[in-house]
């Protein structure tokens, strides 16, 4: 069950990704820079294109603001949790662990982009994928 719940997630930020650059419309409006795209009068209708947008503002939101200075972070306790363990070889294992996990999950953020780029192309996809 829970591998078939991990497709699902992966296939849907894939798709998300690939029609996320498709451009969306830009509404004028008092709201009209923030994660939702449309609907901010009557003029400006929200359609499905707008649903990836969303999508692909909210994960750029996400990989910037969030992952990259809590990455930043983890990479700080766990090199100060080196430098204080002492000669405690429980703490200075766990600093170890917080480091590779960092360093692991900061190559994944910055290599989403290679990794989604190769899948897109292998599948024929042309258009610029990461542009909105």
């Amino acid at each position: 069950m829970k591998k078939i719940f991990w497709v699902f997630i992966i296939s849907l930020f894939f798709l998300a990704s690939a029609f996320g650059a498709v451009q969306a419309k830009q509404c004028t409006g008092p709201n009209a820079s923030g994660f939702v795209p449309c609907g901010q009068d009557a003029s400006c209708q929200c359609e499905i294109i707008d649903l990836f947008a969303m999508v692909f503002r909210v994960f750029d939101f996400f990989i910037k603001w969030i992952v990259g200075p809590l990455a930043t972070l983890m990479l700080i306790i766990g090199g100060i949790m080196i430098l204080i363990s002492a000669g405690n070889p429980n703490l200075a294992g766990l600093g170890k662990k917080t480091l590779y996990a960092a360093i692991i999950g900061l190559a994944l953020v910055f290599c989403s982009w290679i990794i989604i780029n190769f899948i897109l192309t292998t599948i024929g996809y042309r258009a610029d994928w990461n542009v909105l």
